[in-house]
This record gives C-alpha cells, structure tokens and sequence, in this order.
C-alpha cells in the first residue's frame, strides 16, 4: 500500500497512468513522446509504476510494452473505501474506465503462498468457488480437455474453452467463450493465460486475457479485478472477499 499511494503522489505519475488507461499496452518511446522530459526521466517513473504494480510489463519480440495494472486500485477500495460505502462506491470504482481500450489485457498480483497451492487454487472447483462468485470451474485438467464454468444459479454454462497448454505449477492458458448471455457470446473465442513466478515467500500471478475484439463487451474482462483479488484474500487469510460480484451473483458457495 505504501509503495502505491508513493507512486500515485506524484503528478507526472499520476499522468503516466492516465495515458496507459487511454491507450493501453504503449512502449517507452511513445509515452516519452508524450511528456516534455528526456526518456531516461519517463523510465525512472515507469519503473516506479512497476514497482507499485500499478503498471505490468510484457515483452513483445524487443519491444517492451507498458499496461495498466487495476488490481492495486481494487484492494485499496477493498480495505478502506467498501467497508463503510459499498452500496453506492462500488459501481463508481468497478474499473470500467481502466479496462476499455485494448484487445489485450494483462492483471498482475502478488500472493504470499506457494506455487503449489496457487496452482490448486486455479484448479480446484470448490476452491475456485470461493472467489469466483460462487462458480465452480469443471475439467479434467489435460492438455487438449475441455472446461466448463457452472453455477447452480444458471441455467446452463457460463464459460467454456479448452485447456491449451497446462504446465503446473507454473502456466496455464485456456480458450475463454463467455455463454451466460447472447450478448456475450456473440463476441467469440479469447484466450486467457495464467502465469505464476514464485518470489521469495510469495508469488506472482499474471493473468493475461488476450485475442479480445476491438471495443469487445467489457463484461468478458471485467471481473478480473475482483476475482484476483478475492483469490489473494482467500489463500492469505481463508476468508471470502466481498465484492459487487459476489453481491450480484447471490453469494459464493
């Protein structure tokens, strides 16, 4: 927390993020471009960002590509601002605005606990149900399998795909069609990555939902936030994350 409100005290910072949340997925160059000081100068806060995890990195080819990373701003409105105005604070910090911009977009979030449990964590269908809004995720976990994500307050599926490529404990990417709507589903097939880097006594955990359509229904990526954080909530303290989500689907399990 202290790392965050640091790097948002700054004003140049502050303007970094916003051009990130514009234009999602910008290199070095092109955010220096955008500032009057040397690049060198933009690096230095950059990097800052980083540190923060305000902003995750990922490499192109040699291209270094900057993104805007909500979850921080999530679990600061978790720990202060949802406890005393939830009914109406929610809906103005859902983090539509930092979601809207991109075909891809990148998650990043800390977790003290090992890539093992992590790992079953993502897996699990009763554990999954603990911070995905009740719904249970269903599959046999080879490469090349199906999944399914249910809950018992739906008619039929939620989500579909296929298990792409499983490598535990460390990556997991998987097909994302989104069937709970028509809406929805008209939007086609994504693709989601789940990345975990062990740091320490903790790890790091990257989702990257990717293969978006331009200007796709923000209902498909959304949720992260909220998930990823409930899944940070449930592992370091065993206790299940309130979050709009949850309210909306009635609860988790």
């Amino acid at each position: 927390m202290e790392q965050v409100f640091k790097a948002l005290a700054d004003p140049t910072r502050r303007e970094l993020l916003d051009e990130l949340f514009r234009h999602d997925g910008q290199a070095l160059g092109a955010l220096a471009g955008r500032f009057d000081m040397t690049r060198v100068a933009v690096a230095k806060h950059l990097r800052l960002l980083e540190g923060a995890g305000l902003v995750a990195v990922h490499r192109r080819g040699r291209e270094k590509l900057h993104y805007l990373n909500p979850i921080p701003i999530r679990l600061v409105h978790d720990r202060w601002v949802s406890k005393y105005t939830e009914a109406w604070a929610a809906s103005l910090v859902d983090l539509k605005r930092d979601l809207e911009a991109s075909v891809e977009k990148i998650f990043e979030i800390y977790i003290r606990t090992s890539p093992e449990r992590l790992w079953q964590a993502i897996t699990d269908p009763e554990v999954r149900a603990r911070y995905q809004f009740g719904a249970v995720i269903k599959s046999d976990w080879t490469s090349g399998s199906s999944y399914q994500v249910t809950h018992d307050g739906a008619p039929g599926s939620l989500i579909e795909g296929e298990n792409l490529k499983i490598d535990p404990p460390r990556r997991l990417v998987q097909s994302y069609r989104a069937v709970w709507g028509d809406d929805v589903a008209a939007e086609g097939t994504s693709r989601v990555t789940w990345q975990i880097e062990p740091v320490g006594d903790s790890c790091r955990l990257t989702v990257t939902h990717d293969q978006l359509r331009e200007d796709a229904d923000e209902h498909l990526y959304g949720g992260w936030p909220m998930i990823l954080s409930g899944l940070k909530t449930w592992l370091e303290t065993g206790q299940e994350l309130t979050t709009p989500g949850s309210l909306s689907y009635g609860g988790s399990k």
